[in-house]
């Protein structure tokens, strides 16, 4: 098949390198700028080389006409403006798959939202989640991971094509909860980092229980399937997220609570905040992303946060 991957960052870069990994014809698309002039002359980042047989081009419309599959890897908060470039070039029959975890902030619309408002076809939208890094999957070390869509054959389709040994896939069956565990559980990776900056790693366990809690109410208030905080887009992703040395979302976190700076994306920041909104809108109490939120916004010592959520009111543990 023709695939195409737009933006060749971590997640990007990879997926261009598994996708030609498994036979296909690869285009690589990335803004011509440093960094991507960089990849582009030595074929190598920090996490992936590039086989001769991948195309790397700076050419958006050169990308978008190339494939039959797009693969879109960026930022999930520059999504929006990204897709009014992409819908200038024809996408009738080519498929979508959103590669990244985020609520777009302000709006609090889910990243397929995002593409069905940007008038992309419901039927060919899929998103593509769950735990793994690159770092590992590089090595030929395995994981899990779900992929889900409006309709059900494209996920079928995309899952059966894009298995190897290396991923084994699921397929979803709730887009709405998927999407928001696949966005939440980045929130938890930085509330993991602060706990481990403090040296209250223990904690981890608490927060893994109470985390999902929190999230599963939330997709039940939008119309998902609360089960699926506790799948693979969610709790399932919870090791790559709370624990691994590799996740920007912990690492910035941990940053955090030590007074340090972390420059690397860390996507649970805003999604924090997008997801903190819609919590206050619908009335759910969603007590660890709101003392995250606080701790952020007024750049409270970190213990004063775990502070707060310890003075809470006693709760049934299943009631909230």
């Amino acid at each position: 098949m023709n695939i195409s991957v737009l933006g060749c960052g971590r997640w990007g870069s990879f997926l261009a390198w598994y996708a030609h990994k498994l036979g296909n014809n690869v285009v690589s698309y990335g803004p011509d700028d440093e960094i991507f002039r960089a990849l582009k002359a030595t074929r190598v980042n920090e996490y992936v080389t590039y086989p001769d047989g991948i195309t790397l081009s700076s050419d958006l419309g050169f990308a978008v006409r190339h494939a039959e599959i797009i693969i879109i890897s960026i930022s999930s908060q520059a999504l929006r403006g990204f897709l009014q470039r992409v819908t200038a070039f024809d996408l009738a029959g080519k498929k979508i798959v959103l590669c990244m975890k985020g609520i777009e902030e302000g709006m609090g619309k889910r990243l397929s939202e995002v593409c069905l408002e940007s008038d992309i076809a419901k039927e060919s939208i899929a998103v593509w989640v769950g735990p793994g890094h690159i770092q590992d999957f590089v090595k030929g070390i395995p994981n899990c991971m779900v992929i889900d869509s409006y309709d059900p054959a494209l996920k079928v389709f995309l899952a059966d094509n894009f298995k190897s040994d290396i991923i084994r896939f699921y397929y979803g069956g709730d887009i709405i909860g998927t999407e928001f565990g696949a966005a939440a559980k980045n929130i938890m990776g930085i509330v993991a980092g602060i706990l481990d900056g403090l040296g209250y790693t223990s904690l981890k366990g608490p927060l893994m229980a109470r985390g999902a809690r929190e999230v599963a109410r939330l997709i039940a208030a939008m119309g998902g399937n609360e089960l699926s905080a506790y799948g693979l887009c969610h709790l399932g992703d919870y090791e790559a997220t709370l624990f691994s040395p590799h996740s920007h979302n912990r690492r910035w976190g941990e940053a955090f609570a030590r007074g340090e700076t972390f420059t690397k994306l860390a996507e649970g920041v805003a999604t924090a905040r997008a997801v903190g909104g819609l919590a206050e809108q619908l009335g759910i109490e969603m007590p660890i992303t709101s003392a995250l939120n606080l701790a952020i916004r007024e750049n409270l010592p970190p213990v004063e946060m775990i502070k707060i959520l310890f003075e809470r009111d006693i709760k049934v543990e299943f009631g909230f």
